[in-house]
């Protein structure tokens, strides 16, 4: 018998004991129909089970469809009686909190996800519709969870979803109180989901007590506690959910705060799991913020602020005076080479992050600083000149908010990625509206004293120099790509960057599938990404402000970083 009349007979009965225990109609009519197209449809039906999805420190993301690779309700079903059957075994006492976003599925894997709990004898408490994730993150804590489960994809693509698993303190312990699950937890959790057996023997309760938006005020109250009461609110701001669930509860935290409501995307106002208006839902790619910056503009805003659609992350847009005033006042226009809308530029996560980072150094905030090794080395420079605690950490929140071991308490942490936590105590996570008050306080300050968010970051460059950061990102279709380039790296690792020799190459493994290579004045991290099917090399040239020549110095850093980005692009052969 041919091999290949072998391997279809063999995913075939696979699929059919699938189909077997498979608790939702619609994934057995989507599989049936693909076993139905065989033998043409077997290299889809190979993918959907080429093996389950993998409960990692992320939890589980994946496309939504029928079979164990895929994100449907018999993959939540198991995901959740896993967790409860490990909550048990671990000791774990009192409610699991559940939340979830506005994609597709989303509301029926979190009252699924009750269900389990209740039906093992649990509580389970639901958000009372669907919210930021950092909301989600609060509950844990607030509410003293065990553990918390956030159905969500972030800012992928509409046709996935996902699932993030968050600890209380009595599991998690006080650094990872509310936070993302870490090592051990993630492979205890999933042997516990590998060993769960038939679905329709999972019980299954009631859809567990719907909270309450008592809960939702007592969110906004802790975000606006965390600005100074007392500072200047005189600020126009333009924002955009990007059809998330940002939009309520950023607009009440303004209004609660003192801020005017901003002015929000009208077509991107409310949640939409289809995303039309964006190719990605992702503030960070190319058009996805044009209609928030062409509000700004028609507005009058001083700044633009945009949500991811899970509103974890938060990304701001300032005027680009220098390009305005190089066209006579002029900001129509099309894009700019660089991909930034006209007449605006969006801010670098590393640049939103050192801001922020200042910004609470300057009001007293007394404590460690955290970022990532992919980050920029401002931070880093910033805390030693002003005598305050540093740490860097791998990349993702579960390990920065557990930064420093504990030995210092933490008050600021931010990854380059859009993310920042400004007020551990209150979400022990990325929040991309606290966030978002911060930076407005920020903003309305310097407003007062006649500058802007460019102008601070222009007197750090003058006190520290220039940080240029920048990204080399690659999407691809074949993860063998990916595990190439990084063997490629590793076997023939650069002598030399722009004419420099390189003075450190640091190899992670087995730790975390890292490279960084430094010179002199310049650093590269390369890595796959943990939530996407990209490669990514972070980029960074320091380089010295002479006579306070900002601009200069600026200029030669960005002609490095351009020079920098096509010799790692020739390295990784992508």
């Amino acid at each position: 018998m041919p091999a290949e009349t072998t391997d279809i007979d063999d995913i075939r009965e696979r699929a059919r004991r699938w189909l077997d225990d498979d608790p939702d109609p619609a994934s057995r009519a989507e599989l049936r129909a693909v076993l139905d197209r065989l033998p043409a449809s077997a290299p889809e039906l190979a993918d959907r089970f080429a093996g389950p999805l993998t409960f990692g420190t992320a939890g589980l993301r994946g496309p939504l469809r029928a079979g164990p690779n895929g994100m449907n309700l018999a993959v939540v079903t198991q995901a959740a009686a896993g967790l409860v059957g490990w909550l048990a075994a671990q000791g774990g006492t009192g409610p699991l909190v559940i939340g979830y976003d506005a994609r597709h599925g989303s509301r029926e894997f979190a009252e699924r996800t009750a269900q389990v709990a209740t039906g093992a004898g649990r509580p389970a408490l639901l958000l009372p519709r669907p919210l930021p994730t950092p909301v989600l993150a609060y509950a844990v804590r607030h509410l003293g969870a065990v553990a918390g489960v956030m159905v969500t994809a972030s800012h992928n693509p509409p046709q996935d979803n996902g699932y993030k698993v968050y600890l209380g303190a009595e599991l998690g312990g006080a650094l990872g109180a509310g936070a993302q699950i870490v090592p051990p937890a993630d492979a205890g959790i999933e042997a516990a989901i590998r060993s769960v057996g038939p679905l329709a023997e999972v019980p299954l309760g009631p859809a567990g007590q719907v909270l309450g938006d008592d809960l939702v005020a007592s969110y906004v109250e802790r975000a606006t506690a965390v600005i100074d009461p007392d500072g200047s609110r005189d600020l126009a701001v333009a924002y955009t959910p990007l059809h998330g669930v940002g939009a309520a509860v950023l607009t009440a935290a303004f209004a609660s705060a003192g801020f005017p409501v901003p002015g929000v995307v009208p077509e991107q106002a409310e949640p939409d799991p289809a995303f039309p208006t964006v190719s990605f839902p992702n503030p960070e790619e190319p058009g996805a913020v044009d209609r928030l910056v062409a509000l700004a503009e028609a507005t009058g805003a001083d700044i633009a602020i945009a949500n991811d659609p899970d509103a974890d992350r938060c990304a701001v847009a300032v005027r680009d005076t220098a390009r305005a005033a190089s066209a006579g006042g002029e900001v129509a226009g099309p894009a700019q080479p660089d991909g930034n809308p006209p007449g605006w530029r969006m801010l670098r996560g590393d640049e939103v992050g050192v801001l922020l980072a200042d910004h609470l150094m300057r009001r007293g905030v007394t404590g460690l600083y955290a970022t990532t090794i992919v980050s920029s080395s401002l931070l880093r420079a910033m805390c030693a000149a002003r005598g305050l605690p540093y740490d860097e950490t791998l990349t993702g929140f579960k390990w920065i908010v557990r930064a420093g071991g504990g030995a210092e308490p933490l008050v600021f942490g931010y990854e380059e990625a859009l993310g920042y936590c400004v007020a551990p105590e209150h979400v022990r996570d990325k929040d991309g509206i606290t966030a978002a008050l911060t930076v407005a306080e920020l903003a309305a300050g310097l407003k007062a004293r006649g500058l802007t968010l460019t102008d601070r970051l222009d007197e750090l460059a003058a006190e520290f120099g220039v940080h240029h950061t920048d990204q080399l990102s690659v999407r691809v279709d074949d993860l063998r790509l990916i595990a190439d380039a990084m063997a490629r790296i590793r076997a023939a690792t650069p002598t030399t960057l722009l004419g420099q020799p390189v003075t450190e190459a640091q190899d992670l493994l087995p730790e975390a599938d890292v490279v960084i290579l430094r010179t002199g004045s310049a650093r590269v991290v390369i890595r796959p990404s943990g939530t996407e099917p990209k490669l990514k090399a972070y980029l960074e040239v320091v380089e010295p402000v002479a006579d306070g020549d900002v601009a200069g110095a600026r200029a030669r850093a960005t002609d490095a970083v351009t020079t920098l980005r096509k010799e790692m692009a020739a390295t990784l052969g992508l």
